[in-house]
């Protein structure tokens, strides 16, 4: 039987280099004036919001792995799917951030989230199929109300763009939204593991 403690391993050190690449992004200003800072706030603002993304996934991808013992290839496959999608953000981040948020960047940064969100439900659902030894996975999600505002959140962000005027703010507001709700881990899963967590 596969375990988990590859696909964790690899899965952080993915995390980490994303996280690095975006910080790179970030140029040093030529001057030394706290003007020549101010410029960079578009880009200071997108690696924000992208590294918080990106701990939010780490984050609760670090509890989801609590619930697991068993690993197929399947598993292994939809793992690297989600990081596929993670692994744009540093270019939807750079983009967003070098265009001050302009329309197409925005949605372009919602698609990438909305594709990253759907990637993390294909990963839970394809560990639940894994096996019944899995179970604890299983009885967390319930209806998964968090998951589905998240959704509507990214149809916002990447319809609100399309529509000009303050559309960029509305897409940029709902993306900062959704951020904010899964800033607190997923309880669903505390609350299974308080109650039996598997070993390993």
């Amino acid at each position: 039987m596969m375990t988990k403690s590859r696909m964790e391993a690899f899965s952080d050190g993915v995390l980490a280099i994303i996280i690095t690449i975006m910080v790179l992004e970030l140029r040093v200003p030529e001057g030394h004036e706290w003007g020549e800072i101010a410029q960079l706030w578009p880009k200071v603002a997108a690696y924000v919001i992208s590294f918080i993304y990106v701990g939010i996934y780490w984050n609760n991808h670090h509890h989801l792995m609590h619930t697991v013992r068993r690993v197929t290839g399947a598993v292994l496959w939809a793992n690297l799917h989600l990081l596929f999608w993670l692994s744009l953000f540093p270019f939807v981040s750079g983009w967003a951030g070098e265009t001050h948020f302009a329309r197409e960047p925005m949605t372009a940064y919602g698609v990438v989230a909305i594709m990253a969100g759907a990637a993390y439900t294909i990963l839970v659902r394809t560990i639940i199929a894994a096996g019944e030894q899995n179970h604890l996975l299983a009885d967390a999600v319930g209806t998964d109300m968090k998951g589905n505002l998240s959704l509507a959140g990214y149809v916002i962000a990447i319809v609100a763009p399309l529509l000009g005027g303050w559309g960029v703010w509305v897409s940029g507001a709902a993306l900062v939204a959704v951020a904010l709700m899964w800033l607190i881990p997923d309880r669903r899963i505390e609350r299974v593991l308080e109650h039996g967590a598997p070993e390993g």
